[in-house]
C-alpha cells in the first residue's frame, strides 16, 4: 500500500476539520484531510445547512399566505414538497462544490476513505483512495451520528432519523417526533408550517429543557398556537409500523399514532472504527476526551467539533480547529467556552450567549435585566413581525455584559451583536452610547440596555418588564 507524507492530517471534513485544515496550510504545513463520505461533515450535509434551507422556504411561505397583510393580493397559494428538497439538495451540492475549491486553492490533499489509527504517526485508508497517511500531528474531527433508542427500528421509510427525513420527498399527513430539543423543535417547525399534523413527545418537564424555563415556555406557548401538540414527562417503549402507520407506545399506557415518526433524541460522537485504543486517546461516553488545548491523552493526537461531545456547534467545532492548529504550531491557544452563541431556528427563532439568570444566580452574581419587547420597535412593527424580545444581563457592580438573548424574528443575527460585547467584556454604556441605526431590529439591544440601568428612553417607565 502507498505512503504519503504530511505534516499534519485531519480526520474528517466538516467546519472543525477544513478550518483546521485550511488554518494549518496558511501556515505553510503539508495537509491531508480525510473524508469518507462527503466533504463538509455533517453540518453542510445532514445538518444547519440542509436544515435552514428547508425552514427558509417556510418562511417565504409564511410571508406569501399572509401577503394581504401587507397589501398584497395571492390567491391559491401552494408548494412542491419534492421542490423544496431539490432546492435543499442543490443549496448543499452548491456549497460543497466551493468548499472543493475553497481547500484545492489551499493546497489541501483531500483523501476519499475511511481512517483508522495504526499508530500515533500512521493512518490506514480504506476507501476510493487506499494509502497510508504518516504525519507529525493528526486532529480527529469525525463529527456525530444521530443518537438511537434500542427498541425502535428506524427503517428510514416510516420511522426516520434526522438525517433520513432530509430526503423524505412526501409530506405526512402526521408525524410524531420523539425528542423536543432543538433538532426535533426544528423539524416540527418546517412540518407543521407546511400542514402536517405534528406531534412532540419529550421525556423531560419541557422541550428545550436546557434553555430554561421561560424559554420553554414561550415556545411551547407558540407551537400550540401552531397546533403543534407536545407530550411532557412522557417515555417512549416501542415504535412499530402496523396498517402502513406508526403506532407509538408510552410507558404511561397512552399510545400516538402518526402518519411517520421522526426519533431525534440528539447525537452521539462518532469514534466508530478509529481504533483509538492502538494510539491510547482517552473517551469517556463514547467522547474524546481533550484538554483545552484540544489535546487528546496522546500529545500528537488532538480532537476537536461533535467527537469531543462538549457544544455540538459547528461554530464551536470551527474555533475548536483553529485552537488546535495554534497549538500545534506552538501557538499558545486555549478554548473559552463562556461565550458561545446557540440557536434554535424554529419560528420564532430563540438566540442565546452568555450567561442566562440561573447561572449568574448560581454564580452569585448580582444582576439587571433588561428586557425590550418588539412591539415597541418601530421595524418589527413595519415587517410584521411583533412577536419576541430582546433581553441582557448586566452585572450590576461592574456594568459589564453578561449575557443576553433575542426571540423572534432575525434572532439568530441580532445576538451576533451580543457575542461580541460579552467576549470583550463591554459594559452597558458601550452599547448604549453605540449609535444603531434607525429604524433596525439591533437598536433593541440598545434599549434593553437602558432599560437595565432605570433610564427607558423608548419605553414607560412604569411597563418596565
Amino acid at each position: 500500500m502507498d505512503a504519503k507524507e504530511y505534516d499534519i492530517a485531519i480526520i474528517g471534513s466538516g467546519p472543525g476539520g477544513y478550518s483546521a485544515a485550511i488554518k494549518a496550510a496558511q501556515n505553510n504545513l503539508k495537509v491531508a484531510l480525510i473524508e469518507k463520505k462527503k466533504l463538509g461533515g455533517v453540518c453542510l450535509n445532514v445538518g444547519c445547512i440542509p436544515t435552514k434551507a428547508m425552514l427558509s422556504t417556510c418562511d417565504v411561505y409564511d410571508k406569501i399566505k399572509n401577503a394581504s397583510s401587507y397589501g398584497i393580493n395571492i390567491e391559491n397559494v401552494s408548494f412542491d414538497i419534492e421542490k423544496i428538497i431539490q432546492r435543499k439538495d442543490k443549496i448543499v451540492s452548491d456549497l460543497r462544490n466551493g468548499l472543493s475549491f475553497l481547500l484545492k486553492s489551499n493546497k489541501v490533499d483531500i483523501v476519499s476513505g475511511s481512517a483508522s489509527f495504526l499508530n500515533e504517526n500512521e493512518i490506514k485508508v480504506k476507501g476510493k483512495d487506499n494509502l497510508i497517511i504518516k504525519a507529525k500531528k493528526i486532529i480527529v474531527a469525525t463529527g456525530s451520528l444521530p443518537s438511537e433508542i434500542n427498541s425502535i427500528s428506524v427503517d428510514h421509510k416510516k420511522i426516520f432519523n434526522s438525517n433520513s427525513i432530509l430526503c423524505l420527498k412526501k409530506l405526512p399527513k402526521s408525524l410524531t417526533i420523539i425528542g423536543g430539543g432543538y433538532i426535533g423543535c426544528e423539524f416540527a417547525s418546517f412540518y407543521a408550517r407546511l400542514g402536517c399534523k405534528v406531534t412532540i413527545i419529550e421525556a423531560l418537564d419541557t422541550i428545550i429543557y436546557s434553555h430554561g424555563s421561560d424559554l420553554a415556555n414561550l415556545l411551547t406557548k407558540s407551537f400550540k398556537n401552531q397546533n403543534i401538540e407536545i407530550l411532557t414527562n412522557e417515555t417512549v417503549e416501542s415504535a412499530k409500523i402496523e396498517n402502513d402507520e406508526v403506532k407509538i407506545k408510552l410507558k404511561s399506557n397512552k399510545e400516538v399514532t402518526s402518519e411517520s415518526c421522526l426519533v431525534a433524541i440528539g447525537r452521539k460522537p462518532n469514534i466508530e472504527n478509529l481504533n483509538l485504543e492502538k494510539v491510547n486517546v482517552s473517551t469517556k461516553n463514547n467522547a474524546i476526551v481533550v484538554n483545552e488545548k484540544m489535546q487528546t491523552s496522546n500529545s500528537n493526537i488532538y480532537a476537536i467539533g461533535d467527537v469531543i461531545n462538549n457544544w455540538m456547534l459547528a461554530h464551536v467545532a470551527s474555533h475548536e480547529g483553529i485552537v488546535a492548529v495554534d497549538n500545534i504550531l506552538n501557538k499558545t491557544n486555549t478554548m473559552d467556552y463562556t461565550c458561545i452563541p446557540a440557536i434554535i431556528f424554529t419560528k420564532p427563532e430563540i438566540a442565546t450567549v452568555g450567561l442566562t439568570i440561573d447561572q449568574a444566580k448560581e454564580k452569585k452574581i448580582e444582576i439587571e435585566i433588561g428586557k425590550f419587547p418588539f412591539t415597541a420597535l418601530g421595524k418589527a412593527h413595519a415587517l410584521s413581525e411583533k412577536e419576541g424580545f430582546v433581553e441582557v444581563i448586566v452585572d450590576k457592580k461592574s456594568k459589564v455584559i453578561l449575557g443576553a438573548v433575542a426571540i423572534g424574528t432575525s434572532a439568530s443575527v441580532l445576538i451576533s451583536e451580543m457575542a461580541l460585547a460579552i467576549k470583550n467584556k463591554l459594559k452597558a454604556i458601550d452599547v448604549i452610547d453605540t449609535i444603531h441605526a434607525h429604524p433596525t431590529l439591533p437598536e433593541a439591544w440598545a434599549e434593553a440596555l437602558l432599560i437595565s440601568q432605570n433610564t427607558p428612553l423608548n419605553f414607560p417607565p412604569k411597563m418596565i418588564p
